[in-house]
Order: C-alpha cells, then structure tokens, then sequence
C-alpha cells in the first residue's frame, strides 16, 4: 500500500473516531468542507494541506527500520543562539536530556527574553512565576514544577525532583523550598524593564481579561467591531499614543516603548521546547516557560504537564509544545503526539492530528480559533522530525518556525493546519474610559 493512501485510511479513521456515536455524525469530507466554509465565512484562510516531514538521512521516512539515527536537536525559535554549544555537547557524547536543558536554560537567564525565566512578565499581582517539566528517555523517568517563584532555571529544578525525589511534579512554595535546599538561589526574577511594563499594563489594561468567560464557554461571543465613536482604528491609534507617553515617563527607553505598549495591548504567551536524539538512539524533552503574560496567580499552563507541554517515549519519540496552554492540555497534545507516532502516524500527521483535535473543541467555530494557536515540535526515534501550528504565524514577518541541528543549524517554518495568521486573546481591548470621553 503507497503512503499516500495510507495517511487517507489513517485520516479517515481519525475522523470516523471523533465523529461516531458523539454529538453529530460527520464524515471527512463534510468535516473539512465545513471547516473551509467557516473559515471563509469569517473572512479567514482555509486548510493548507500537501506537506511533507522532514527527513534527518537519506533514506525515505517511509522506510523507518532503515533510516540511521544521529544527534539531532529541535528547539523553538528562542533556543536559536544556544543550540550551537548544545549540539557540540550532545555530539560529544552528552547526555540527551542535559543537552536539552542546555538549550533551555539559555532564555531562562537571559533578562531581555520575557517569555522565560529571568524578567518573565509577571502575573496580574507583578509576581513572576515559572514553570517547567523535563523527560529522560533513557531511564524513563521525568520531573515537573509548577507555579515557582524567585528560582531562575526552573527547568534545572525540575531535573532535580527528577533526580532527587520519589515525585514527580512539586508546585508553588514547596517547589521554591525545595529548590533552595538542593542549592538553587533565590532571586528577584522581576527585572525593571519587566517590572515597568507591567506597571503599564496595570495603569491603561483590564483586570478583568483572565476572569470573565473564556473561549471554550458557550456563551462565549466574538468582540463586536463596531464603535459609537470614532473608528477603531483611530481608537486604537489614541490608544497606542497614550500609552508610549506613559511608558516615557515610567523611564522605558525610546527603543523598547512599541515592544512594551504592544505586550500591554496584547499580553504575550512565552515558552521554549527542545527535543534531543543520540546516535544510540536515546532521547531527551524539557519544556520551560513564565506563562501567560498577567495571568491569574497560581495558574498552570501545559508547559509543567507532562503529557501537554512535553512528552518524551524512549520507543518512539518527543514531542512538546508552544502557545496556548488551555487548550494543549485538553487534548494532552505531546503525549497524543507520541502516541499517534507509536500506532504508524508520521511525526507530520500525528502533529496535525493533534490539532484537529483543537479545532474539533471548538466545532470548527473559526470565530474563536482565530484566538487560538499552538506550534508542537516533534521528533521520532529514527530521527524524521516536523514542526506544525494551527498557524502560519502571528503576521507576515512573524511567521512561526522551529529550529533544527543535525550538524547544521538551521530555522525552518512550520506546516499550518489553517492558512493566515492568529488574532491576540483576549480579544478587542477596551478602550481607557478617559479616552473615550474625548469622542462621546
């Protein structure tokens, strides 16, 4: 049987899954056809389809008993600067899992990436907290913390209940303690730089954009455009000029005021992934991150979930995973990755599969996935990787990519599910009552 007609038979397959003996009853065909129409309903860009994995030899990805493993990393667009001195480690002989943390514990200590780690954006209190899991394919054992404050590398940390511990996962105070007791320094994770956007934030942005319904909430209704005033966008223009003129004189430099009003208006998600393979074939996941921009406190992401944001099986692969969390953890997306890998899918469509069943949440309703997105990073065992996302990026220029090194480094795109790029959520902020007085 040719490949081809193979991933039909898996592609029907999954769809007579999901679709049988649920809620409705809808075949493959009526499936993409109403995911086509909906998305041009709502004035977005169908399926892309038509794509191939990439392949690590120079043997097929068809022919997996022949295909020859070799070091290989995949990381997220973040670990680009420090894959290089990872790779020369793990090449070196290094083990697969500290070669990964290697590449991860980069953003983790620079303060200029505020997705991770040190200057992380904080919670809706000012409070950074981290969290981070990891998995070591060759022992098969695995470590998470959550919800940590004041401990920089928390990606470290987890290793360490990894490799110091009888658990698994420690959360919040006792992940701090126990990081203290292992070695670890506390320390103020807030930079200023951080610390005066959040300000920013707190000034001019809603308290109330994590309370309120979210997405998967039936109720849930897409933000209507239309203003009594003037156009939105000379709204959002007011908007954007206020808020550079409070970052001035919070004494945010001219150079980082259009970044820093840009993560006020649309608080950013932030994580990195990095999946590592030996030439004997064992294998490394670690996932670490600061979360959602002005999160509520205590909230845990997918990133600390073993199984969401990460998922590494010595037998057949790792897989873990960016952007937004919620809706990973519904479909544990790392693990249903592996697992689609484990029953023959391809790291491509078993990465695809685990966003249809995103798109399958939300019955197709492209008015909410236009505030979803997710970007999974998947190797198998023999070396064939992929990188996939709901989207294509966040705009033209910020398309989304993974990184590869097999001896080479290099950034690649991803495969989009859906042509076009991803709306921020929360969606439509309102506008400063003062500035709408100005039009009333």
């Amino acid at each position: 049987m040719d490949e081809s007609r193979s991933r039909v038979i898996l592609a029907d397959t999954f769809f007579a899954f999901y679709f049988s003996g649920g809620l409705m009853t809808v075949s493959r065909r009526d499936f993409l056809t109403t995911a086509v129409a909906g998305s041009l309903a709502a004035g977005l860009p169908d399926i892309r389809s038509n794509a191939q994995d990439s392949v690590t030899s120079k043997t097929s990805s068809a022919s997996a008993k022949r295909v020859v493993a070799r070091p290989i990393m995949v990381t997220a667009h973040n670990g680009f600067n420090y894959v290089d001195d990872a790779y020369a480690f793990l090449a070196g002989g290094g083990d697969t899992l500290d070669a990964a943390l290697r590449v991860v514990k980069g953003p983790e200590d620079d303060p200029n990436d505020t997705s991770v780690g040190l200057g992380g954006l904080p919670n809706e209190e000012g409070v950074v907290e981290l969290d981070a899991c990891c998995m070591h394919g060759p022992t098969r054992r695995a470590g998470s913390v959550g919800g940590v404050r004041n401990i920089k590398n928390v990606s470290l940390v987890s290793k360490a209940v990894m490799d110091h511990t009888g658990h698994v996962m420690l959360v919040g105070e006792g992940a701090e303690r126990f990081a203290v007791a292992v070695g670890f320094p506390r320390e103020n994770l807030l930079t200023d730089h951080s610390r005066k956007i959040w300000l920013l934030w707190k000034e001019y942005h809603s308290l109330e954009d994590w309370w309120g319904p979210g997405l998967d909430d039936p109720h849930w209704q897409a933000p209507d455009v239309k203003t009594d005033a003037k156009p939105q966008a000379e709204l959002r223009e007011e908007r954007f000029r206020r808020l550079e003129e409070r970052a001035a004189e919070l004494g945010i430099g001219p150079e980082l005021r259009e970044e820093a009003v840009h993560k006020v208006l649309f608080p950013p998600t932030g994580t990195i992934h990095c999946s590592a393979l030996n030439e004997k074939g064992e294998m490394s996941g670690c996932t670490t991150t600061s979360g959602l921009a002005y999160k509520l406190p205590g909230r845990l992401g997918d990133s600390p979930i073993i199984g969401a944001g990460c998922y590494t099986d010595q037998d057949v692969g790792s897989a873990g995973a960016t952007g937004s969390g919620e809706e990973n953890i519904k479909v544990a997306g790392a693990h249903t990755i592996v697992e689609n890998m484990r029953h023959g899918m391809s790291p491509l469509d078993a990465g695809m599969d685990a966003l249809k069943r995103i798109v399958r949440n939300y019955n197709g309703d492209m008015a909410k996935l236009r505030f979803v997105d997710m970007t999974y990073y998947i190797l198998r065992k023999d070396g064939v990787y992929a990188g996939v996302s709901l989207w294509e990026g966040y705009s033209p220029t910020m398309p989304h990519t993974i990184v590869v090194h097999d001896g080479t480094k290099r950034s690649e795109k991803t495969v989009a599910l859906f042509k076009g790029y991803s709306q921020d959520f929360p969606p439509a902020p309102r506008v400063p009552a003062e500035v709408k007085k100005q039009f009333e």
